[in-house]
């Protein structure tokens, strides 16, 4: 209360000076020493009033804005330090947003390789109301009191630094004849407030987003699993079959059959719920599954397989090279008298690693194409493992059967980390 007091007398001093040195001048000068300085005391006396009157004014707005009267809220040049976890250029837009929107703003300067935005601020009415025109030192410069704003940016360690800075237009020096009526304190919570609300609103869009990400991810590794478990039932089951027949028959080949059988459910088993096979992987389980059915067929069967070392650690969705073998076997071998070949290659090129799976039996026709619900669930795997940089292409061999390829992005560091 006492520095509050202190406050007040020191401007009603400030301008009570500035009357005695005027009535010293007056004295002092010749033509003017005869002139009687009641009318002048009694000016003062009413200055001082009228200055007092806006001084307590402007201690009550602090209160009201601050909840507190300190030599801090008091003052008329307000000066923030605002720490945001963004990068410059982010905080720029975010900052010069924000004072675009304070109330009654004009003039706003923004030079961003100097990261500053520089904004004229008019009074508020009931800020303006005190003010008699052209007693103010505020309103001297442009004849309407009005505030400033001036913000930098710098960066940080964890993002970067808003200086905020609002005071009166006119120098400090006017600081010691009037107040601001709180106003630049106004300006100054309203952006402070401003730029928290802004960051408060990009990190919830962020956890908002990663929700949605991780919701989506779920989704994703329920539909594989659902893929996962549409395998061909009747492979198991004709596969046990004929190893039972040939136990009894021909155990040797038999022994082999059942060893197939085994590398195939090994290579089977679940991984992790967001971990990839490998082209490696994949490939011992569609050689177990062909050895297999080559032990079925016998000489109507016959398989080449065309894959580089290099590409056999390629990140690949479970299931896709098996899947197109079984396509090949079922609707392009199996149908046709004398058998053929089944054919698996892989190649690295620049739109990508390209693996093909490709046979010389039916070909392309109405009678052995199948419903189709295998290569939906490849085109579903690979829409779901890397969205649109992955394809599958089907077209005719020469000279017969079907040629499958799909083309997978090569592989980043982070995805060869999760194998």
């Amino acid at each position: 209360m006492i520095r509050n007091l202190f406050f007040v007398a020191r401007i009603a001093a400030a301008w009570f000076g500035l009357f005695v040195l005027l009535a010293l001048i007056v004295s002092a000068v010749p033509l003017l020493n005869r002139m009687d300085t009641g009318p002048l005391f009694v000016i003062a006396l009413l200055v001082v009033i009228y200055v007092s009157i806006k001084a307590f004014s402007h201690l009550r707005r602090v209160r009201l804005i601050a909840e507190r009267v300190d030599a801090t809220t008091r003052a008329n040049r307000q000066r923030r330090q605002i720490d945001v976890p963004f990068e410059v250029e982010e905080t720029f837009e975010l900052l010069e947003a924000a004072i675009r929107d304070l109330p009654r703003v004009e003039d706003i300067e923004s030079a961003r390789d100097s990261l500053q935005v520089r904004a004229k601020v008019q009074r508020a009415d009931q800020a303006r109301m005190l003010d008699l025109q052209g007693a103010d030192p505020h309103s001297w410069k442009y004849g309407l009191a009005r505030n400033q704003v001036l913000a930098t940016i710098d960066p940080s360690a964890d993002g970067s630094r808003i200086t905020l800075i609002c005071e009166p237009e006119v120098g400090p020096w006017s600081d010691w004849f009037c107040v601001d009526q709180g106003t630049n304190l106004e300006n100054a919570e309203a952006l402070s407030r401003a730029i928290a609300r802004r960051v408060a609103e990009r990190h919830r869009g962020e956890r908002t987003q990663a929700a949605r990400t991780a919701t989506e991810k779920e989704l994703a590794v329920a539909k594989l699993s659902l893929l996962h478990a549409q395998v061909e039932p009747h492979f198991l089951y004709n596969t046990l079959a004929s190893a039972q027949y040939l136990t009894r028959h021909d155990p040797p080949r038999a022994d082999e059959m059942l060893g197939h059988l085994i590398e195939f459910l090994r290579r089977s088993l679940p991984r992790t719920e967001d971990a990839l096979s490998t082209l490696g992987d994949e490939l011992e389980r569609s050689r177990a599954y062909l050895e297999i059915l080559k032990l079925r067929m016998g000489q109507r069967l016959q398989t080449q397989i065309d894959v580089p070392e290099d590409l056999r650690a390629l990140p690949l969705p479970p299931m896709i090279l098996q899947t197109l073998a079984e396509n090949a076997i079922k609707h392009g071998l199996e149908p046709k008298p004398g058998g053929g070949t089944v054919w698996i290659r892989a190649r690295s090129g620049e739109s990508g690693v390209s693996i093909t799976v490709a046979d010389d039996g039916m070909g392309l026709n109405s009678l052995n194409s199948g419903s189709g619900i295998g290569l939906n669930n490849v085109r579903e795997r690979l829409r779901l493992v890397y969205g649109d940089r992955a394809q599958l292409s089907i077209v005719a061999n020469f000279p017969s059967g079907v040629a499958a390829t799909i083309v997978v992005p090569a592989p980043s560091g982070e995805e060869q980390a999760r194998v």
